[in-house]
């Protein structure tokens, strides 16, 4: 038992990440909730959860209580947050402080309620940080410096770009096209042109296992089962990836042209900063093959992908939790028992 525990969270869309300060990245699982219909209570969180998406009976639900990085669900959010923080993983303690990773551009009615949220799932003290801050922090970079670094963190539900300089977000976007959306353009195109109906877990195994972004050197194909949209029959097929190239096509291009829009409206110096720096990619929807060659092509600007992209925020969360005091000029919101207050 600890008198005060702190960590640091990455809410994310699809994966929810908690870093123990001194024990690292100790909890990570999926920010999935299934619950019964009928009685109103929560049968599984996380993995368990998991692995009923799409294959419950009518009475039995299976949601992300978060849609695009925002609280969708209040209750299924603290519900599994609560969850999740009493896991065995984690020391029983006094007080909890959290270091809470929150998307850029929020309302202050969504600043709030992820600050009720940590609060009411059992922490006593909340610091909220942008998602685009922690990513830099978990990249390695040094943000405290005078000089700029573009961060694009594609995650599940948003895409978080921001150009960051001096512990601070000097102009950043917020797309609501990210790994979700790629797994949808999946199911609407095989339904459309191939006539099967999938589920979304089938669609993200053909995104992960031939998605791209520009041609590969290999050949990639896939076999995947669903229903007949004609016969209603179970059937296979073999997708392949320059099939799937096309039908991510748009929303590639969208990210794009929403990375050029963000270089545009930087101020010249900082511009300059971003070309000699380069840009960091992270977040899961990075490792899709050869995205980072399409922005390099068409920004101009030298593309790298962060080491452990996907776990890249949640390290940026644990660096602030291990360290609270050399982190504090970006600690920007406190709530602290209750009461919120702006520093």
């Amino acid at each position: 038992m600890a008198i005060k525990k702190i960590v640091g969270i990455d809410l994310g869309t699809d994966s929810t990440r908690v870093y123990l300060k001194g024990q690292g990245i100790v909890i990570d699982e999926p920010s999935i909730v299934a619950f019964n219909n009928r009685t109103n209570r929560i049968i599984a969180v996380g993995f368990e959860a998991k692995r009923m998406m799409a294959r419950t009976p009518t009475h039995i639900t299976a949601i992300r209580p978060f849609v695009h990085g925002a609280v969708g669900d209040f209750d299924m959010a603290r519900e599994m947050l609560q969850k999740l923080l009493q896991n065995k993983n984690l020391p029983w303690s006094w007080v909890t402080e959290v270091a809470l990773s929150v998307p850029t551009n929020l309302t202050e009615v969504e600043r709030k309620s992820f600050e009720d949220l940590a609060r009411e799932s059992g922490a006593g003290k909340v610091y909220l940080v942008e998602q685009p801050l922690l990513a830099a922090l978990g990249s390695g970079l040094n943000i405290y410096q005078p000089t700029a670094y573009l961060l694009i963190d594609i995650g599940a539900g948003t895409t978080d770009m921001a150009v960051v300089s001096m512990n601070g977000i000097v102009v950043s976007r917020r797309l609501k096209i990210a790994g979700i959306h790629f797994d949808n353009e999946v199911i609407k195109a095989v339904r459309d042109e191939l006539k099967l109906h999938i589920g979304e877990p089938t669609a993200e195994e053909i995104k992960i296992a031939v998605g791209s972004a520009t041609p590969q050197d290999e050949r990639y194909e896939i076999t995947v089962r669903g229903r007949d949209a004609a016969s209603g029959l179970p059937k296979e097929i073999t997708i392949k990836d320059i099939q799937v190239r096309v039908w991510l096509l748009r929303s590639l291009r969208s990210i794009v042209e929403s990375a050029k829009d963000l270089i545009e409206s930087t101020p010249p110096e900082l511009a300059g900063d971003v070309h000699k720096n380069g840009v960091y990619l992270c977040g899961g929807g990075s490792l899709l093959r050869g995205i980072d060659k399409l922005l390099e092509r068409e920004i101009g600007v030298r593309v790298r992908v962060s080491d452990d992209a996907i776990r890249c925020v949640a390290r940026g969360a644990g660096m602030i939790a291990d360290d609270l005091k050399i982190h504090q000029p970006i600690l920007n919101t406190s709530v602290s028992l209750g009461f919120g207050k702006q520093v």
